[in-house]
């Protein structure tokens, strides 16, 4: 029963396939010149790129739906910015420049030479005129702008850090964790460090003032990386999104190397000696024709509206790689179709057989995208709606456009002209052909000699593959692959690290180090918002369950239990004891909450309006938070302690919050989501399998190849230092499409195969499609290996997982897939029966194709199917 649905969408399919290629082959100019129209009209789009340029690294490449945005809100809702700054209590990341000072050979930098360099940087720092001055624009507490603890406690004198007793990490009520890094203790007191940072905060609310002065502090800071003494790391809070949009700049160049590799390849690929029927044109058309995709794909998008992510430019690339893949599939069908035919009804024949082959790897790559935009990553989004558009166009292209190119050039081939001239050469008599004789056919099969690759294919490697030893052997190569595959999986790292979104060398990523070198020590300060309006502060056993929540979190042993954590409620109680005041009292409590919390500077952490406390908040320091894991599991365990506080004999109903969340968020659904598109994309191109390809069992073994190729990709990008990120999902995505392509071909060539046995039917299937196989996963290398040579993490994560893609599925499609479908005896043709039933003929005449013309009409029976 299956196999009867599979052959009723199969063979119209096919059939009507073969009509359009007549159509085509009949009208090429119509379709020629229809397809450069829609690709000029719709490539007018490309005006609005500027403005549909979409490369906010907050919105592109967290969770759309990330908890720490909901959070965020609370805290923003009920703690609105004070004109009293306190970076302790910022909801945001803020606006700021800062720098770390470091030894010029990593020894103490608490020295008086050291200090005089940082207080002379300070001094140049805070004179930067761009417009304004740095005391018009700082962040200000009490009238002042926010000043640096390290350089307040030496009162600005160099030689009094020699003098000066510090504490670490506390200093007279002062944290000094993410100001001094590196350090060295003589129990609590300061005896060396190997780094000091400082920070320079600016008023929010002066957006534009502040852009031209961090201009002006990265300019002074960029002339002063290297001192007598001292070196200098730097950063600004714009910095990294000024990093991240200049690295799409660097990718233009290599457009250009891109595309003249990937013609280079199509005409090496398809050239022949003989100077008619070589395919010069032919791979440059088909190349082109993929260059029309991107445009009228990209073009239509920009028409409507869609957002333009950085992560976008990867996808021409992609796109050259499958429309060429597609180009030689149709060019080696071609080639297997009688030279003295008509060329409408060799394109038929072209098409018959090509079609339902590409028709399926281009269903099930669209397919896959459209499914990644179940990601919640917007990046991610962006990019397969691009890239699955510019693939539909691809498609569409490569039956008009390119068919109607194949169509010209099959009639200069029927008229015997040369490739460059177009002038009439006389008939080669030989497969050798020349410059001035060409047109050479075989004369046993009216076909176009084999290319010596073809035959090396069909003589030598497809027999060699399918002997008994080289099975055996063949499948413990696969068992070796699958087992480091697997291991490397569980190798894996998780999320993207935000220096990598900044260029190779860029002042951003040695500031990052820095960063994690010396200061790595202690984590986020991390809100904790009771946003319960009906929590009774004043209830003593309301403050004993807060306690004990309090508690919890301090026993987490990612928290710092030597530094209690900062809350205005036991401040109070204390200041209520002293006074003599019954604060158990709500009455009480309230009356005399206000005074207090202008008088202790905690007037930021209560939401206290229309004598009711809406939220309040509270501190808890984390430590030793190195590695992304650590930040994974330091949000996870403060979410599920925050949960827990909930469950308490008196609920304590809070959440927890600190800007980085924002980023880290991507931990706790990038393995989720990633499992998720990648199952549902599976299972997906099962179904298309089944539909397509005419034998079940056969379209298991296509999803079997995608599960295998992915988890190959999966493990081996731990072996290659790529994380799991929003930017290698989108590649894990292009696993599905390209696995199926090199699969869906050799798998469908095998069981439309009418040779007898299996192994027979795998040296058909290789014969026919193992050079195009080859010839595609070369030209899509070629298309991607100059991103191996990009500045930026992004692109070069792109080629690396490409590569892999590619090398794997073309392995799978002419090594594995072939011998494991010599397996399945039952995977066979659905003529084959017919066939063998049919009485045998009376005379030979009823063996001659059946193909013929009469009067430009023909009934198919492709010699290529």
């Amino acid at each position: 029963m299956a196999k009867c649905k599979t052959d009723c969408i199969e063979r119209p399919l096919s059939l009507a396939f073969e009509k359009l290629g007549g159509l085509v082959g009949r009208y090429p100019y119509v379709f020629l010149l229809s397809a450069l129209c829609v690709a000029a009209a719709l490539g007018a789009g490309f005006i609005f790129l500027q403005e549909r340029e979409a490369n906010d690294i907050e919105d592109q490449f967290t969770p759309v739906n990330g908890p720490a945005k909901w959070e965020r809100a609370i805290v923003v809702d009920n703690f609105p910015q004070s004109e009293e700054f306190s970076q302790l209590r910022l909801a945001s990341e803020g606006t700021y420049a800062s720098f770390i000072i470091t030894g010029l050979h990593g020894e103490n930098i608490l020295t008086e030479a050291a200090f005089k360099d940082i207080i002379e940087l300070d001094t140049q720092v805070k004179s930067i005129t761009s417009g304004n001055t740095f005391e018009n624009l700082c962040a200000k507490t009490k009238g002042n702008c926010i000043s640096n603890a390290i350089l307040d406690i030496i009162n600005y004198n160099a030689a009094e850090i020699i003098s000066s007793t510090i504490t670490y990490p506390m200093n007279d009520g002062t944290f000094l964790g993410t100001t001094i890094g590196g350090v060295e203790l003589d129990r609590s007191e300061l005896t060396s460090a190997k780094a000091v940072r400082l920070f320079y905060f600016l008023d929010e609310e002066k957006t534009v003032e502040n852009s031209d002065w961090l201009d002006g502090f990265l300019k002074l800071l960029s002339n002063h990386t290297e001192q007598k003494t001292v070196h200098v790391s730097y950063f600004t809070s714009i910095s990294r999104q000024n990093e991240f949009e200049s690295n799409a700049d660097s990718v233009i160049p290599l457009f250009s190397i891109t595309y003249f590799l990937a013609i280079t390849v199509s005409i090496l690929s398809c050239l022949r000696l003989d100077c008619v029927r070589t395919k010069v044109w032919v791979a440059v058309c088909g190349v082109l024709s993929a260059g029309m995709a991107v445009l009228a794909g990209f073009g239509l998008l920009l028409f409507c509206g869609m957002p333009f992510a950085m992560t976008v430019a990867t996808a021409p690339f992609l796109i050259l790689g499958v429309g060429v893949d597609d180009m030689f599939i149709m060019i080696s069908c071609w080639q297997k179709t009688e030279v003295h035919k008509a060329v409408e009804v060799r394109l038929a024949e072209t098409y018959k057989e090509a079609g339902v082959s590409i028709t399926i790897t281009t269903l099930t790559d669209v397919l896959a995208f459209y499914i990644g935009l179940m990601t919640p990553f917007r990046s991610v989004q962006s990019f397969c709606m691009y890239t699955s558009t510019a693939l539909l166009f691809c498609y569409v292209f490569n039956i008009t456009f390119f068919g109607a190119c194949l169509a010209l050039n099959g009639r200069r081939e029927k008229s015997n002209r040369h490739w460059l001239t177009c002038m009439t050469v006389p008939e080669a008599t030989g497969d050798d052909g020349g410059c001035c004789v060409g047109g050479a056919y075989d004369k046993n099969t009216d076909k176009e000699f084999e290319m010596p690759i073809d035959s090396f294919f069909k003589n030598y490697y497809g027999p060699f593959l399918t002997r008994v030893w080289v099975k055996a052997l063949v499948c413990l190569i696969y068992a070796g692959y699958l087992a480091a595959s697997i291991y490397g999986c569980f190798q894996m790292q998780e999320g993207l690290d935000l220096k990598h979104l900044a260029a190779d060398g860029s002042y951003v990523g040695s500031y990052y180090d820095k960063e994690d070198e010396f200061f790595s020590a202690f984590g986020p300060n991390v809100m904790l918002v009771i946003k319960d309006e009906d929590f009774q502060y004043w209830s003593p056993t309301a403050r004993e369950s807060l306690v004990l929540c309090l508690e919890n979190f301090q026993n987490l042993t990612v928290a710092n239990s030597s530094i209690s954590p900062i809350s205005w409620l036991s401040v109070y109680m204390q200041y209520g004891l002293n006074a003599g005041l019954s604060l158990n009292i709500e009455t009480q409590f309230k009356r005399h909450l206000t005074a207090f919390l202008t008088q202790s500077g905690f007037s930021q952490d209560v939401n206290f309006t229309n004598n009711q406390i809406h939220a309040s908040r509270m501190f808890v320091q984390t430590v030793n938070i190195r590695t992304a894991i650590d930040e994974k599991n330091m949000l996870n365990v403060f979410r599920e302690t925050a949960e827990q506080c909930g469950k308490l004999q008196t609920p304590v109903d809070l959440i927890v919050y600190h800007p980085a969340f924002i980023y880290i968020d991507q931990y706790a659904v990038i393995v989720t989501n990633t499992i998720q598109n990648l199952v549902v994309a599976t299972c997906a191109m099962l179904v298309i399998s089944l539909l397509l390809i005419p034998n079940p069992l056969c379209s298991l073994w296509v999803t079997f190849a995608i599960a295998s190729v992915i988890v190959g990709v999966a493990g081996f990008m731990a072996f290659w230092d790529v994380s799991l990120d929003s930017v290698s999902m989108i590649n894990l995505v292009i696993c599905i499409g390209f696995s199926v392509d090199f699969s869906a071909h050799i798998s469908y060539a095998f069981v439309s195969s009418e040779k007898s046995s299996a192994n027979e039917k795998a040296v058909d299937a290789i014969t026919k499609l193992g050079y195009p196989i080859v010839q595609g996963a070369v030209s899509t290398i070629a298309g991607v290996v100059v991103l191996a040579a990009a500045k930026s993490y992004i692109f070069r994560t792109f080629f690396k997982i490409m590569f892999l893609v590619i090398l794997f599925g073309a392995v799978h499609g002419v090594v594995f897939i072939p011998v494991f479908l010599t397996f399945l005896s039952t995977c066979s043709n659905s003529h084959e029966k017919t066939q063998q039933s049919l009485p045998e003929p009376r005379d030979a005449s009823e063996q001659r194709v059946k193909a013929v013309v009469i009067q430009n009409k023909w009934i198919g029976d492709p010699d290529c199917y």
